[in-house]
């Protein structure tokens, strides 16, 4: 489950466990050499498989390939395994001819492991054997020049102990998490109702390039599937949504915004009532998400239904069913790429600058992660919905204080995706009582800076904020999906 101080979301979202290989490389010639070298070596490995199931990860071991006869013997059953990533733990010396095959062959990330069992060796005790059960990284350098002149990049790299290791378990996890990512792009079914909002070009998508680039399949849903769920929800649904709803969100007198109100009743009920329809057309339609934008005739009941997604839409994002207003299904997978990382993710954009502090609000007037949020967020009654037809409920939030990343994914003029990425600070202060949601971000090395820098990488307008600094994961998995990334923080 998802939790911050005042919520707890039960994880309704169908994730579902990576599928993560693991194979021990080794020289055969030393097991007669050296009796009792390789016991060691499988418990070495053993370890290291601990390590990745301790991260909620099916694990496929493939045992200790230890000559260019076992690898060519290993390579199809990798290969067809359907792994999200592979592990090649450098146990001890190995020669390139029991990897070149597998470098060549499989197209699935692969992180080479050196995690030698001592700190040091006792060089007053040193042998040969101790030598070899501690010589985790002597074959790196010669894997990873195989691995440039078979024209593949030479893969991840993690070195350090195989105890009392922080840095290292931190990056097994860290990789366990991309390969949740991973997994969960390639089979993410994400719903799509309507079209773009009218003049909005960076938002238009190419459903084909997402499966060609993600895996995830679009599928294009009508807005009268989830009318017919909304017409099927009963008093005593919408009286459970409600009660839920008030549970979650605050409900305080309005401030300084004319447009708003103190939630009223009428708005409550819709909203609960919407909720529920969309849930409901979520699961029937056995969805990882969805992005939607849709009109509906003018004083029509169905345009009340697509104007009243947003508190809906926030309680799934929480409960990893990641939502997205405008029809951005771009951002809804760097949406769904948040949640896998587990960084939360909520739908934003970038609102005025405080030129006297130095930091730009971030946020959006549609679903967010409540997950994430800091404190308790709030619901008030919104007269009109500003540029949207509409009106009626609306969610605000600041984001939990400290480190946060956002991702812009755009399509290029070669019609190619690009991560847009940057890691600044959530600071907390005072956001506008507007009912939408809003965040203090700082960024480096000055807002002005920091903003002509992000927009010069043609970023869509609308991004996945989380909290956390996760720019290295973000540039793995563009890197693993062969797509172009730049962080423009880092300097």
């Amino acid at each position: 489950m998802v939790t911050n101080e005042n919520i707890t979301v039960e994880k309704t979202g169908k994730t579902s466990k990576p599928r993560i290989g693991v194979f021990g490389v080794g020289y055969e010639k030393y097991w007669e050499q050296f009796p009792g070298l390789l016991d060691e070596l499988i418990q070495k490995q053993q370890k290291l498989i601990g390590k990745i199931s301790n991260n909620d990860a099916e694990i496929i071991d493939f045992g200790i390939i230890d000559s260019p006869r076992k690898a060519y013997e290993s390579v199809t059953l990798i290969a067809g395994a359907n792994l999200d990533m592979v592990f090649c733990d450098m146990l001890t010396y190995a020669t390139s001819g029991t990897f070149g095959i597998l470098i060549k062959t499989l197209n699935i990330p692969m992180v080479m492991v050196a995690l030698q069992p001592m700190k040091a060796m006792d060089y007053t005790k040193a042998s040969t054997y101790m030598q070899l059960y501690n010589d985790d990284i002597c074959s790196l350098p010669e894997f990873a020049g195989v691995a440039v002149r078979m024209g593949k990049p030479v893969p991840e790299i993690i070195i350090g102990t195989l105890d009392d290791d922080a840095d290292a378990d931190n990056q097994i996890e860290e990789f366990c998490r991309i390969a949740r990512v991973l997994h969960d792009l390639k089979n993410a079914h994400l719903g799509h109702i309507g079209h773009p909002i009218n003049a909005m070009l960076d938002m238009h998508t190419d459903a084909t390039m997402i499966t060609s680039c993600f895996g995830s399949h679009i599928v294009q849903c009508e807005a009268n599937q989830l009318m017919k769920c909304y017409n099927e929800v009963t008093s005593e649904d919408i009286l459970k949504a409600e009660k839920q709803i008030l549970g979650f969100f605050d409900t305080p007198d309005p401030v300084s915004d004319p447009i708003s109100m103190k939630l009223t009743n009428d708005d409550l009920h819709i909203a609960a009532s919407v909720s529920v329809a969309l849930t409901n057309f979520v699961k029937s339609n056995n969805l990882d998400g969805l992005a939607y934008y849709y009109d509906g005739p003018e004083e029509s009941e169905l345009r009340k239904v697509m104007s009243n997604l947003i508190v809906g839409n926030s309680l799934l994002t929480a409960e990893h069913i990641p939502m997205c207003g405008e029809s951005d299904l771009k951002t809804l997978i760097a949406l769904l790429i948040f949640d896998r990382l587990g960084i939360g993710g909520s739908f934003a954009e970038f609102h005025p600058v405080d030129f006297n502090e130095g930091f730009v609000l971030v946020g959006h007037d549609g679903p967010h992660n409540i997950s994430i949020a800091d404190g308790k967020p709030v619901l008030r009654s919104l007269k009109k919905y500003h540029g949207k037809p509409g009106k009626g409920a609306g969610v605000e939030f600041k984001i939990k204080e400290g480190p946060i990343t956002m991702l812009s994914i755009n399509s290029t003029y070669e019609g190619r995706f690009k991560f847009v990425i940057a890691e600044g600070l959530s600071v907390k202060g005072p956001i506008p009582p507007t009912g939408n949601t809003n965040t203090r971000g700082f960024f480096e090395p000055d807002i002005k800076t920091f903003l002509k820098s992000w927009i010069k990488e043609g970023p869509t307008h609308h991004f996945a904020l989380g909290i956390g600094h996760h720019a290295s994961s973000l540039e793995k998995i563009a890197n693993y999906l062969n797509i172009e990334s730049k962080v423009v923080t880092r300097h």
